[in-house]
C-alpha cells in the first residue's frame, strides 16, 4: 500500500516557503506522493443565506497543476494526485494538456484524480453546464485518453470536437491513470466502467467493504479485471489516539486498498495557532510513520 499526504492548503500560510518545507519534509520522511483538493472560485455566504457548502470564499485553494509544477521542481521522488480534479467545469483538451505536461514534468508519477463536484457556483463562474456534468465526464476521459495515446486525434461527441489534432509532448504515461472520486450508485458504477482506481470518501469499515466489493462485482459485469482498479483510502491524524490512526490504515490494507493519503486538517484546536504552523502537520505526519513503524503486526507492504 502507497501512502502519501494530503497538502493542507486550506489551514497553511499561502507562501513558497511553507510549500517547499511541506513538500521535501513529506519526501525526506518517505511518504510516496502528495494529493492536493481543488476548487476555483468560492461562494460568499453572505449573500446566500441558505448556503450548506463544505468551502467558500473564504477557503484558501491553490491551483493543482501549478502547485504540483513547483512541488515537481524541489523534490526527485514524490508522485502527485489530484484528489479531486473537477473535470466537467473545464475545458478537456486543456485539461489533457496540463496533465500531460505535469507528467513529463513528474516523470510518469502522476494520478489524474477527477469529480463531478457539487458547487454550481463555480460551474457558473466557468461558464459549464453544472446539470450536464455526470454524462460528459465520460466523454471527456474518452477524449482525454485517446489526446494521451496518440499523435493526432480525430473526435465527434457530444460536446466535443477535435479535427486531426493532437497535444505536443505527450505523457510519460499513455495514458495517465484516472481516478474517481464520488459514491453515488451511478459514480460507482461509472468508476467500474472506466476508472483506474476509486477515491472514495467511505471509511474502511464493514459498509466501506461492501461499497468496495460492489463496485468490484460492477467491473466484472463489465468485463474488467477488478485486480486492476486501484482504492485509495484516507486516514485523518486528528486527536491523539495514534493507535486508531495505525488500526485505520490496516483495515485499508485488509479491504484491499493500494494507496492511503493522509490528512493533518482539521486535527489543530479549535482557535489554536497550530493549524497554520507548518511544523504541526509534519510533526504529525512524522508520528504516524513511527506508529507505522513500531506495530508489530504492520507487514512490510504498508510501510511508507
Amino acid at each position: 500500500m502507497h501512502i502519501g499526504v494530503i497538502y493542507p492548503q486550506t489551514e497553511l500560510p499561502r507562501d513558497p516557503e511553507t510549500i517547499r518545507t511541506f513538500a521535501q519534509s513529506a519526501e525526506a520522511m518517505g511518504y510516496r506522493f502528495i494529493a492536493a483538493f481543488d476548487h476555483v472560485i468560492g461562494a460568499n455566504p453572505a449573500s446566500r443565506p441558505d448556503w450548506r457548502g463544505v468551502y467558500d470564499v473564504d477557503d484558501a485553494f491553490m491551483e493543482p497543476f501549478t502547485l504540483f509544477s513547483f512541488m515537481a521542481g524541489i523534490t526527485t521522488r514524490l508522485g502527485f494526485a489530484t484528489s479531486v480534479l473537477i473535470l466537467p467545469q473545464r475545458q478537456t483538451v486543456l485539461v489533457a494538456k496540463q496533465a500531460a505536461t505535469l507528467d513529463v514534468l513528474t516523470k510518469g508519477r502522476f494520478r489524474l484524480g477527477i469529480g463531478v463536484g457539487w458547487n454550481d457556483v463555480e460551474y457558473e463562474a466557468l461558464d459549464e453546464n453544472f446539470e450536464t456534468r455526470g454524462r460528459r465526464t465520460e466523454e471527456q476521459i474518452e477524449l482525454m485518453r485517446l489526446l494521451w495515446r496518440n499523435r493526432s486525434v480525430s473526435f465527434e461527441g457530444e460536446w466535443h470536437r477535435v479535427t486531426d489534432a493532437g497535444i505536443n509532448p505527450l505523457p510519460v504515461q499513455r495514458p495517465i491513470p484516472v481516478w474517481m472520486g464520488g459514491g453515488a450508485d451511478r459514480v460507482v458504477r461509472r468508476i467500474a466502467r472506466m476508472a483506474d482506481g476509486w477515491m472514495p470518501q467511505f471509511s474502511p469499515d464493514s459498509r466501506g467493504k461492501l461499497l468496495f466489493e460492489q463496485m468490484r462485482s460492477y467491473a466484472e459485469e463489465y468485463g474488467r479485471n477488478p485486480n486492476e482498479i486501484g482504492l485509495n483510502g484516507t486516514v485523518s491524524v486528528s486527536g491523539d489516539d495514534a493507535d486508531g490512526w495505525a488500526e485505520t490504515a490496516t483495515r485499508w490494507r485488509e479491504i484491499g486498498a493500494t494507496h492511503m493519503s493522509v490528512s493533518t486538517l482539521r486535527a489543530a484546536a479549535t482557535g489554536s495557532d497550530d493549524a497554520r504552523d507548518v511544523e504541526f502537520h509534519l510533526n504529525r505526519l512524522r508520528r504516524l510513520q513511527e506508529t507505522l513503524a513500531s506495530d508489530k503486526e504492520q507487514p512490510s507492504s504498508t510501510a511508507i
